[in-house]
C-alpha cells in the first residue's frame, strides 16, 4: 500500500523548483533586511561613543565597548526592580485587558443583544473624540486616585477600541447554529463564552493579547504623568531606562561645558543598549506565539 502510494506521488518539474529556489531566495533577502536594524542596534551599542561620533552607526563595530551596558547595570537592584514592576504590569494587565475585551466582543457580536449595534456605536465613538489630557488627568487623580499608585500603569490603558473590534469580527464569524445548538443542550451565555467562543477565537485572542502586552511593556507615558520621584519602586523598565538615559544626556551636557570630553558618558550607545535591555524578552516570547498569527481559524465544520 504504502509502496503504491509512493509510486503514484508525481514528480516534481523543473519549473517548481526554480519557483522554490526563487521563492527562497527573496525571502531570504527580506528576513535578512529585517534582520539588519536589529543587527545595527546591536552593534551599536557595544561601540565606543566617539567611533559613533565620528562614523556613525556600523553593522560591525570599529572597537568592542561594554561601558554603555555597565552603566545600565551600574545599579542591578533597581533595574532588576524595574524589571519585576513591568513584568507584574504586563502580565496582569493583559489577562484582565484580553478578559474584559473578549467578554465585550462576545457581547457586541452576540445577536440576542439587541442594542450591540447602539453599544458598538458608544466605543468607536470614544476611539475618535476624546475629553482631553487635563481632564483626563484630573479624572484619573482626584477622582479616581491613581497617583503614585500601580493601579496607574494598568487601568488606563486596560481596554481598546481596535483590538475589542478585532476580536468582535472574530466572534461574529463563528456561525450561530453552533451558540443555538448549544443553547440547546442547556448551555448559558457564560459556558457558551468559554467552551465555544474563547476556542474558536484563539488566533485573535493570541494577537490582540500580544498588542496589549506590547502597549504594556513599552509604556512609559502613564508613569511619567502619574509617578514622581517618591515612588521610584513602582518605576516600570521604560521610564527607569529613559530617566538613566535623560541622566546621561544631562552628564554629558555639564562634561561639555567644564571642557571634558563628551565621549567619557556613553550616552549613544546607551541608546542603543537600553533597546537591546528592552526588548530581549519580547523577542524570546514572540516565537512562542508566532504559529497563532499564521493559523487560520476553521469554523465551517459545523455538523446538520
Amino acid at each position: 500500500m504504502a509502496g503504491a502510494k509512493r509510486r503514484a506521488k508525481k514528480p516534481v518539474g523543473r519549473d517548481r523548483v526554480l519557483f522554490n529556489i526563487l521563492s527562497y531566495a527573496v525571502l531570504t533577502a527580506l528576513s535578512a533586511a529585517c534582520l539588519l536594524p536589529f543587527l545595527l542596534v546591536l552593534s551599536g551599542s557595544v561601540s565606543e561613543q566617539y567611533s559613533i561620533q565620528l562614523h556613525g552607526y556600523r553593522l560591525f563595530p570599529e572597537t568592542i565597548s561594554l561601558d554603555a551596558y555597565k552603566m545600565l547595570f551600574r545599579i542591578p537592584q533597581e533595574l532588576l526592580r524595574a524589571y519585576g514592576v513591568t513584568i507584574f504590569v504586563t502580565a496582569v494587565g493583559t489577562v484582565l485587558g484580553l478578559w474584559l475585551t473578549s467578554m465585550a466582543a462576545y457581547v457586541l457580536s452576540s445577536r440576542d443583544f439587541r442594542y450591540r449595534y447602539q453599544v458598538s456605536f458608544f466605543f468607536y465613538f470614544t476611539s475618535i473624540f476624546g475629553g482631553g489630557l487635563v481632564p483626563w488627568y484630573i479624572f484619573n487623580t482626584k477622582y479616581l486616585h491613581f497617583h503614585n499608585s500601580v493601579i496607574a500603569l494598568i487601568l488606563p490603558i486596560l481596554i481598546n477600541v481596535t483590538y475589542l473590534l478585532i476580536l468582535k469580527s472574530y466572534m461574529t464569524s463563528i456561525p450561530e447554529a453552533l451558540y443555538e445548538s448549544a443553547k440547546l443542550d442547556g448551555a448559558g451565555d457564560f459556558t457558551i463564552y468559554f467552551r465555544i467562543a474563547l476556542p474558536l477565537c484563539k488566533a485573535g485572542l493570541a494577537t490582540v493579547g500580544l498588542f496589549i502586552a506590547l502597549n504594556y511593556w513599552n509604556d512609559w507615558y502613564n508613569a511619567m504623568l502619574f509617578l514622581d520621584e517618591g515612588s521610584r519602586n513602582l518605576y516600570p523598565l521604560q521610564y527607569f531606562l529613559n530617566n538613566i538615559l535623560t541622566k546621561a544626556q544631562a552628564m554629558n551636557a555639564a562634561a561639555a561645558r567644564s571642557g571634558i570630553p563628551a565621549s567619557d558618558v556613553p550616552s549613544e550607545p546607551m541608546k542603543l543598549a537600553m533597546t537591546v535591555v528592552a526588548t530581549g524578552p519580547i523577542i524570546l516570547l514572540y516565537p512562542f506565539l508566532q504559529k497563532y498569527f499564521v493559523k487560520g481559524v476553521t469554523i465551517g465544520a459545523v455538523k446538520g
